[in-house]
């Protein structure tokens, strides 16, 4: 399900009108678009709980944009162009549907995102608490949001307990399966890089030449598997036949979602089966 989900959030990264809602609001530039619009939920806060909540982005980094963005736009007003955006994005993607297909998709994606656990689960819990009007295309990005900070609160939890901390975690990803140049827009020094990279090979998880080893697969998989359960509760409370039906609502979404996506983006979303 996060691979049909995914991508319907994705589009208040990527698509150009979500940048343009974004700019309109003073907040010119990639990140403190970025960081305004997924922060923006938790309130005007500082760097600190931003560093602690997103994880993989250098405290310096975070600091750069925190509590500065809040003096281009308010909270609030980032929240109404990051939806504003992500409405207009879908709806240039989404205009062949008919508004029963998204109207149907909505209410299903909503029932998932209302049944999501909160307890401990800071960005899950206030795009939760977040109201998303009456449009379909915003209650199903809305929902989108809500399923896959939920799902990220959880993946964080599991790293946190696997003793993994933000900058091994991506030297993990890089070693095995991502470009470096997906992730080193996060603001670690090459030291920092360099340093993770000997602590995985000292905890036996890659070999002298920085290949991964079986037992970094098994214990890495081991936190994707951690994750998969912890975000597992919305669609056992939806149900089999009604997640089935909400997975063949969104296919054709998250496939047009997906041509806006770059090929090199550091959500390493798979695509999807033919």
């Amino acid at each position: 399900m996060w691979t049909h989900y995914e991508p319907v959030h994705a589009v208040t990264y990527f698509h150009p009108r979500a940048r343009a809602a974004y700019e309109a609001a003073g907040l010119r530039g990639y990140w403190r678009g970025y960081f305004a619009g997924r922060v923006a939920p938790l309130g005007a806060v500082d760097a600190a709980p931003v560093t602690a909540a997103f994880f993989n982005f250098a405290p310096a980094m975070v600091s750069r944009a925190l509590p500065s963005i809040w003096r281009l736009a308010t909270p609030q007003e980032a929240l109404r162009a990051r939806l504003t955006g992500a409405v207009q994005a879908l709806a240039e993607l989404t205009y062949e549907l008919p508004e029963t297909h998204l109207s149907e998709a909505a209410d299903l994606l909503e029932a998932a995102a209302g049944a999501v656990e909160t307890a401990g689960r800071v960005l899950g819990a206030a795009n939760a608490a977040l109201p998303a009007g009456e449009y379909p295309l915003a209650r199903l990005w809305q929902a989108a949001t809500t399923l896959r900070e939920h799902r990220g609160d959880g993946h964080v939890a599991a790293l946190v307990a696997a003793d993994l901390d933000p900058v091994e975690t991506l030297a993990w990803r890089v070693a095995v399966d991502m470009p470096p140049q997906n992730l080193l827009g996060r603001g670690w020094t090459e030291e920092q890089w360099q340093a993770a990279r000997e602590r995985l090979i000292a905890r036996g998880w890659l070999d002298a030449d920085g290949e991964p080893t079986e037992r970094g697969r098994a214990g890495f998989q081991a936190v994707e598997d951690a994750t998969d359960a912890a975000a597992a509760r919305p669609w056992q409370a939806l149900g089999a036949d009604r997640t089935d039906r909400l997975r063949e609502l969104l296919d054709p979404v998250a496939r047009a979602c997906h041509t806006i996506i770059p090929a090199d983006s550091p959500i390493g979303l798979p695509a999807l089966p033919a």
